[in-house]
């Protein structure tokens, strides 16, 4: 018999205080990827970067009111607090509680958008036809034009999450955990073959223009005119709970790397395993800190996305984990010093790009000052290179910055050592302060 404590007859801010606390471990700290304007004829705009205005419950710096539509679930996954067998306080929004609470939240400047993700009521469709109906409300009857970010529940009909990819910026099917098996064995509701085909089809739908003859999709401006709308233009993101079973880093990372190649993912979100529920015999507990452990993972991850690196480079099965000492980029670099040091006025972006201490940025402002004369130690630092770790891999002109010792470990160690702090904060999980959209309620 399942054990549910349903709220009966809760007010709405009991309701966001319930369903905000139940959407604290979706992942959401990314920007939006889209730029659109209401040109005076709605509310709210959507703007491609810059989305960072708040805290959700968890931490994570966000600007969205991130909520869930509903904690009853009929699916009892192990990892979730919001499991149909686990006694918590039940709640659910309507379409038009939704609608409210995002148009007052930006009205105060609070927020710049809508993460929308949900337990399943009864099954997946009629679940997914409910968020429809808050998203058509919000983007035709209140003319909401900001950002919204919807969670695709599995196993729901093409249809419906067709009908939401056009009026949704951005669309998430969780992968949850890394590999079908474990899947199966902490959520054997859970389809891995739906939570392909939903991310399928959002890949393949991508991009595509309604037509303008009218289907219901489109979003009606205060005239009255049809707006067109493309289908989920800032892409699709997903999400993996790292450290509930045992896959290794290298095995994660793998699973990184298919989803930005075979899906076209925008982001891969990792998600520390924290055993709300106390039922999980033996989490995989890789380092001496899940946080330090998801530090690493993102950092790996940029290295994916941007610096040209693949995962074999980074581990392989004999190194099967990420050095928790070291950054993935250092911890490569300091096994690679055959490569070094590297000429900054001769080497090519790529080669710059895999240098410790340079980033994109400064790799680009590299590229372009060295046409124009010689740089110095003192040049790099102005352009934003980090010397205290790029000195130990590059020469300038032919020369070091201090006299260089390419030695693993002495190398290691003093990258090591000016790392200290920064580990100390995420082992002691200092690097955020908590604040949610109901303290900046109070302050009001």
């Amino acid at each position: 018999m399942r054990n549910i404590n349903i709220q009966q007859n809760i007010d709405l801010s009991e309701k966001l205080k319930i369903l905000t606390d139940g959407a604290k471990y979706d992942v959401a700290c990314t920007s939006s990827g889209v730029d659109r304007s209401n040109k005076g004829k709605g509310m709210g705009d959507a703007h491609a970067c810059g989305i960072c205005h708040t805290f959700a419950s968890d931490g994570r710096c966000v600007s969205l009111l991130k909520i869930l539509y509903t904690n009853e679930c009929i699916y009892d996954c192990k990892y979730c607090i919001n499991r149909k067998s686990n006694d918590v306080p039940r709640a659910s929004f309507t379409p038009n509680e939704v609608c409210k609470l995002t148009m007052e939240f930006y009205r105060r400047n609070y927020i710049e958008g809508l993460f929308l993700s949900s337990g399943i009521l009864k099954s997946p469709d009629f679940t997914m036809g409910l968020v429809y109906e808050t998203l058509w409300k919000l983007r035709n009857e209140h003319h909401f034009f900001g950002y919204i970010h919807v969670k695709a529940i599995p196993g729901a009909s093409p249809e419906i999450i067709e009908k939401i990819g056009f009026l949704a910026d951005r669309m998430s099917t969780n992968l949850e955990l890394p590999t079908k098996e474990s899947l199966k064995e902490l959520a054997p509701n859970k389809s891995h073959k739906n939570m392909l085909m939903s991310m399928k089809q959002i890949q393949i739908g991508s991009g595509n223009l309604i037509p303008s003859s009218g289907d219901g999709y489109s979003l009606i401006t205060k005239t009255g005119r049809k707006k067109q709308s493309k289908f989920v233009p800032a892409g699709q993101s997903t999400q993996m709970i790292i450290g509930a079973t045992p896959e290794t880093d290298y095995q994660l990372m793998s699973v990184t790397e298919y989803m930005y190649k075979q899906f076209k993912m925008k982001r891969v979100f990792y998600s520390a395993f924290v055993d709300v529920n106390h039922n999980i015999d033996a989490p995989a507990l890789v380092g001496p800190n899940p946080l330090l452990r998801e530090h690493r993972l993102y950092q790996a991850d940029w290295l994916l996305r941007f610096y040209g690196f693949n995962v074999k480079e980074l581990l392989n099965e004999n190194h099967p984990n990420f050095n928790v000492v070291l950054d993935p980029k250092c911890d490569w670099a300091v096994n690679h010093l055959e490569l070094f040091p590297v000429e900054i006025m001769r080497a090519d972006y790529y080669t710059l790009l895999r240098v410790p201490g340079l980033g994109v940025k400064s790799a680009r402002r590299i590229m372009s000052a060295r046409r124009y004369g010689v740089i110095d130690f003192d040049g790099l630092k102005r352009m934003g290179v980090v010397l205290k770790r790029a000195a130990y891999f590059i020469t300038c002109n032919g020369k070091t910055m201090f006299p260089l010792r390419l030695d693993k470990d002495f190398i290691a160690r003093s990258i090591a050592a000016d790392d200290r702090k920064q580990l100390f904060s995420i082992e002691e999980d200092t690097t955020y302060r908590q604040m949610t959209l109901l303290d900046l309620e109070a302050k009001a």
